[in-house]
């Protein structure tokens, strides 16, 4: 039986000016997968996920989201379809007023009716997901590390329960240590929590421990599959890639 697409892209082009970045691109995310986006700089890797998130337009092509053709939705629609998904931006950007439990809350608190209690029991179960210890739990953002702002977002992330979850360089600034412990952590919360996870990156440890599979973007689409395939490539610009560890 075919893996259930969550993602499709068919056909996506996209221009600024006379800048062409994606070229008439198609590929689709199955369930449960931790797909990567890779690209070298200017590659179009966040427009492209932003397009699939409703932040920026699409200009040429269709993308669907968890069965629905995003093009064709209506505002209350949109709404719907996005609290299904969950995106982290590259440096967690949490709230520096809010300490960590109220940063954990705030979907909750927007966007459902749930009490206060519950709300609390959810936010601080959360934390324990990854792997954060209560006593965080009244900290800010100014009182914690790299890896632990990391781990607060995702905890964030996950509090209206999505079935997709996208990252945007998720190990962007650690050090190796916490960059080990935050893929690990990617891995283990596809597993428990049955989502399918989409990152961009271009931490070469990423790519090679965490990802089920990727593209590589330069303007078209010229790689999809999984590191062993990309090793075994015998394109000069798909090993010079994962050599440069994407850069």
């Amino acid at each position: 039986m075919d893996a259930l697409k969550i993602i499709k892209v068919n056909n996506l082009s996209t221009s600024f000016g006379e800048n062409i970045v994606h070229k008439d691109i198609s590929f689709s995310v199955n369930q449960g997968e931790i797909f990567g986006v890779l690209g070298g700089s200017g590659s179009g890797k966040s427009v492209l996920v932003k397009q699939i998130v409703m932040l920026d337009k699409i200009q040429k092509g269709n993308i669907e989201l968890l069965g629905k053709d995003i093009s064709t939705l209506d505002l209350k629609d949109i709404q719907d379809l996005k609290q299904q998904f969950s995106y982290l931006f590259q440096f967690g950007a949490l709230y520096s007023f809010l300490n960590v439990i109220e940063n954990i809350s705030v979907m909750l608190k927007e966007y459902t009716d749930l009490p206060a209690d519950l709300i609390d029991k959810i936010a601080y179960t959360n934390l324990e997901i990854v792997g954060l210890p209560k006593s965080c739990a009244l900290l800010y953002p100014s009182e914690l590390s790299g890896g632990m702002k990391k781990r607060v977002a995702l905890a964030r992330s996950l509090a209206m329960q999505p079935k997709v979850l996208f990252l945007d360089e998720p190990t962007s600034g650690l050090d190796p240590s916490s960059t080990q412990k935050i893929n690990e952590l990617i891995v283990q919360l596809r597993d428990m929590l049955n989502i399918t996870i989409v990152v961009i990156t271009h931490d070469l440890e990423t790519i090679k421990t965490v990802l089920d599979r990727f593209i590589i973007l330069k303007q078209k689409i010229i790689f999809d599959g999984n590191i062993t395939q990309a090793l075994d490539s015998q394109d000069e610009f798909i090993k010079d890639f994962l050599t440069n560890k994407g850069k």
